[in-house]
């Protein structure tokens, strides 16, 4: 004797978590131009708060006689490669401000940075270079040595301002500052690509949907 079934109604299989859980998101394409900007402007702002997080941070691997990678330098180098030069110092300038608030405003690192942006997009603009990892490693090498060297001669100044005080002479700056240099240069050109590459991509398909 066969029992009838109530309603007729088939038994619904539970659903999976990976069902439940399951969230539709939409293709950046989809986004309206608003939403996407701002998206865009959240990644870059972030990204530089990162960077400033990090300059502090000495994680294996991540430390040559002391000195750690110029994160802030590496950002610049990044988004100044492909932007006019006017952008590239002004992105500079900022990031030297932002990281002044955080050491100490004298002498400045808006001036070495800004420089750095500038030539950087100069470089660029000239097709001096082409866009690989190695290209990119060689500018932030060579701009890492060209920050500190700027950064020695505004200590230098400073020192003949001061009346030249004995832990301001120009013999004691150039010599810590010839091993700060190599040991920044090596360090920010090795951890470049991890910062090139993901803002490099992420800025190039922002502007592939801007002119879509």
């Amino acid at each position: 004797m066969k029992i009838p079934a109530f309603g007729n109604r088939r038994q619904k299989k539970p659903k999976s978590p990976e069902q439940k859980f399951q969230i539709s998101t939409k293709p950046l394409a989809s986004w309206r131009p608003q939403s996407l900007r701002l998206l865009d402007l959240t990644v870059t702002v972030g990204s530089v708060l990162l960077c400033l997080l990090m300059l502090p941070t000495r994680l294996p691997g991540m430390e040559l006689l002391g000195i750690g990678p110029n994160w802030l330098l590496i950002w610049v180098v990044a988004w100044s490669v492909k932007r006019t030069v006017w952008a590239g110092a002004f992105a500079g300038i900022v990031l030297g401000l932002l990281q002044d608030a955080m050491t100490s405003p004298h002498p400045s690192h808006a001036v070495t940075l800004g420089v750095v942006g500038a030539l950087t997009s100069l470089l660029q603009k000239q097709r001096f270079i082409e866009e690989d990892f190695i290209s990119i490693a060689l500018i932030v090498f060579a701009m890492a040595v060209i920050a500190e060297t700027i950064f020695g001669l505004q200590l230098t100044f400073a020192a003949d301002g001061y009346g030249g005080q004995s832990l301001r002479k120009a013999e004691y700056i150039w010599t810590y500052y010839q091993r700060v240099a190599l040991a920044s240069a090596i360090l920010s050109s090795l951890w470049a690509p991890i910062v090139y590459y993901p803002l490099n991509r992420w800025w190039q398909q922002i502007k592939l949907l801007e002119q879509s």
